[in-house]
């Protein structure tokens, strides 16, 4: 087992365990190492100080080795703005449909009533949703990217 630092885009830190470095490069390059915090599915590697056993004499002389400058504490609390997006999110995936990069056609297709109005949510390139709105469909961006979702 390996333990990574790992941050996203945003710029959260966490840590993750790994059966091996070469499964974290397999579920990284799958897409399927996300952000803990947020979601964010653009994770990469954070700068990891070695964890190395203090030498005997320092162990027998009872002295302590030096902490990190900045470690990683997850148990702190996450800052009110996390907790809020937290809980939009989970919202979100409680009442909404997860339609994935369908979301443009099927946010279309309730405008137009061609399919049952129901509360939607996914992916859409800029120009998408850009048509969307210039076409008075209702959409709105979240502050988070949606979690893959697998069968």
């Amino acid at each position: 087992m390996i333990q990574y630092a790992l941050k996203c885009s945003q710029g959260h830190a966490f840590d993750s365990w790994f059966q091996s470095a070469a499964a974290y490069d397999k579920l990284a390059g799958a897409g399927m190492v996300v952000c803990a915090i947020c979601g964010d599915a653009c994770v990469e590697k954070a700068i990891m100080t070695p964890r190395v056993r203090p030498a005997r004499k320092v162990e027998a002389r009872n002295e302590t080795p030096a902490k990190e400058e900045n470690p990683v504490e997850m148990s702190v609390p996450p800052a009110e703005l996390e907790k809020a997006l937290s809980e939009l999110r989970r919202k979100v995936e409680e009442n909404s449909d997860y339609v994935g990069k369908d979301f443009a056609s099927e946010a279309r297709k309730m405008h137009l009533g061609d399919a049952p109005e129901r509360a939607i949510y996914g992916e859409a390139k800029p120009e998408e949703a850009k048509a969307l709105i210039e076409d008075g469909v209702p959409v709105a961006p979240l502050p988070f990217i949606p979690s893959r979702k697998s069968n």
